[in-house]
């Protein structure tokens, strides 16, 4: 979902409008590249498309044919009312289910991983993101409505879910907004943005005990806080986005050992991933200050703690990008992957660059491309994905 910014108070009121007819996407199908084979079969991408207007979306690339296919929910589910709904804001597979968090629609849609039909869904208010842990979903909840106040009262939560009968069991407290959470052993770190606040934004990470499922730690990192990443040295990576006027985004390392902020970078990153030892992270960072928009694009080196390169975008085409919104590296070819969201309101573009970063090739999307997720070789069913043509 885009920052959380003064503007978007205006979009409160229409964040359950519906679609015209003439904004229905039809299913699409395209070749941009050559067949790859490896034990990866293809990903999925979910187009978070603009708040209000109901028009996210889900594309998938297959591997094994070089294909791209646009809004297969759509296509797998032709009564589904709505289709997928209003901004997608995470997505994840856990076994053989494919899981979309639609934010503004209060929803998490859970679907056959093999062909994205739906299994059923998850209602939970104002949801962001998911993660699981043996047989359980944790997802968070910004739990109050889409509205900018500095006094919001409503904290929001985790909400823990049985993965075999979709049922919310519990719920846990936490900060204000929260936004991505992690897993590391028995605790899940939960990233605090009080992203409806400003200027009060909320500035910690909460710890809570999984087996209690009980928030026993804030941790003070930095303000609006909102991915988070652990690496394998036992250092959970944080990124906060500032306060888009004097506080600038930053990069920090927590120890998951002691629950502390081991170490401030002083990066600016809006979104990142992390593949093995390297973190790829490219930042759009605003500035009502300025009035500009400063785009970076970097690999830093997390056993290192240290930036290995300033553009992983080696042959110029980073140019051609105008809002980059995703990010994913594919840990086998190690193929990196660059959204495009543009103007936000039209059909966005997802780059291919190799591993020394030369353009391989790139597609239209739908609106706001921002969430990919890789599907290994789960069904013969999927082969082709004959389905959706």
């Amino acid at each position: 979902m885009r920052k959380i910014i003064p503007f978007l108070l205006t979009l409160t009121f229409i964040c359950f409008s519906c679609r015209k007819d003439d904004d229905i996407f039809e299913p699409e199908i395209i070749r941009p590249s050559l067949p790859e084979y490896t034990s990866i079969q293809g990903f999925y991408l979910l187009n978070e498309g603009n708040m209000g207007s109901n028009k996210s979306t889900l594309d998938y690339y297959d591997y094994e044919t070089g294909t791209y296919s646009r809004n297969i929910f759509a296509s797998a589910n032709p009564t589904v009312v709505k289709e997928m709904g209003d901004v997608g804001n995470d997505l994840q597979i856990y076994g053989d289910r494919l899981y979309a968090v639609i934010n503004c629609s209060n929803k998490i849609e859970v679907m056959d991983a093999s062909n994205a039909k739906r299994i059923g869904q998850i209602e939970i208010a104002n949801c962001r993101y998911i993660r699981f842990h043996e047989g359980y979903a944790y997802a968070t909840s910004y739990a109050g409505p889409v509205e900018l106040d500095p006094y919001y009262t409503q904290r929001g939560y985790v909400a823990k879910i049985d993965t075999a009968t979709l049922e919310v069991i519990d719920r846990c407290l936490v900060g204000f907004q929260p936004d991505e959470l992690e897993i590391v052993g028995n605790k899940i770190y939960v990233a605090n943005s009080g992203g409806y606040m400003f200027p009060n934004y909320e500035n910690t990470v909460s710890v809570i005990d999984i087996k209690t499922f009980s928030e026993t730690k804030q941790i003070e990192v930095g303000i609006n806080l909102h991915r988070l990443r652990a690496d394998s040295h036992g250092n959970l990576w944080v990124s906060s986005r500032g306060d888009y006027y004097n506080n600038p985004s930053n990069l920090f390392c927590i120890n998951t050992k002691t629950d502390a902020v081991a170490d401030t970078l002083g990066i600016s990153v809006s979104n990142f991933h992390l593949d093995g030892d390297s973190l790829y992270a490219y930042s759009s960072e605003w500035s009502y200050i300025s009035m500009t928009n400063e785009i970076s694009y970097c690999i830093v080196n997390v056993a290192k703690k240290e930036m290995v390169t300033n553009n992983f975008i080696t042959d110029g085409t980073e140019q051609n990008i105008k809002q980059p919104y995703g990010i994913t590296v594919n840990p086998i070819t190690k193929d990196i992957y660059v959204t495009d969201a543009k103007n936000y309101v039209s059909s966005g573009t997802l780059y291919c660059f190799d591993k020394d970063g030369n353009q391989k090739w790139n597609v239209r999307t739908g609106d706001i491309p921002a969430h990919i997720v890789f599907l290994g070789k789960l069904k013969e069913t999927t082969k082709n994905l004959n389905i959706w043509k």
